[in-house]
């Protein structure tokens, strides 16, 4: 599974929006300056985020957008789902055997398990501090 740049920017403005939660809205132009984004690719992002009730939007000379819930109930992988659709590793696995079957329904499980269960606030309070370990890859 591939999460592209739709995901990625989407969590950006998720992120963004659950840091300033609370402070009223916030314009995609300000959070696409911050990230060095498209402000334009940003609003084709915010429609869907919008209409799964994820964010609200707020009309004005101070608009914006604000978070419809509080950061601790929105998980990344709502956010993932909106913009890049159902959490799979392989299409069509009925087609596979069933090794390989159960082999990408443990994988599928095992992302959705870390996108469920992580939050914006986890996310937002992540500290950049700590070293990442680098994932090796070998094939």
């Amino acid at each position: 599974m591939k999460i592209s740049t739709k995901g990625r920017y989407g969590l950006t403005i998720m992120i963004e929006l659950a840091k300033k939660y609370g402070n009223g809205p916030t314009s995609l132009k300000s959070i696409a300056r911050e990230n060095n984004l498209s402000e334009h690719y940003l609003e084709q992002l915010a429609s869907p985020l919008r209409n799964a009730g994820l964010i609200k939007s707020i009309r004005g000379a101070y608009g914006g957008y604000v978070l419809a819930r509080e950061p601790k109930e929105i998980n990344a992988g709502d956010i993932i789902r909106v913009l890049e659709g159902p959490i799979t590793p392989v299409e069509g696995i009925e087609d596979e055997e069933p090794a390989k079957q159960a082999l990408w329904i443990r994988i599928r499980d095992a992302v959705k398990d870390v996108l469920d269960t992580t939050t914006l606030d986890d996310l937002m309070h992540h500290n950049n501090d700590e070293p990442q370990e680098a994932y090796m890859f070998y094939i």
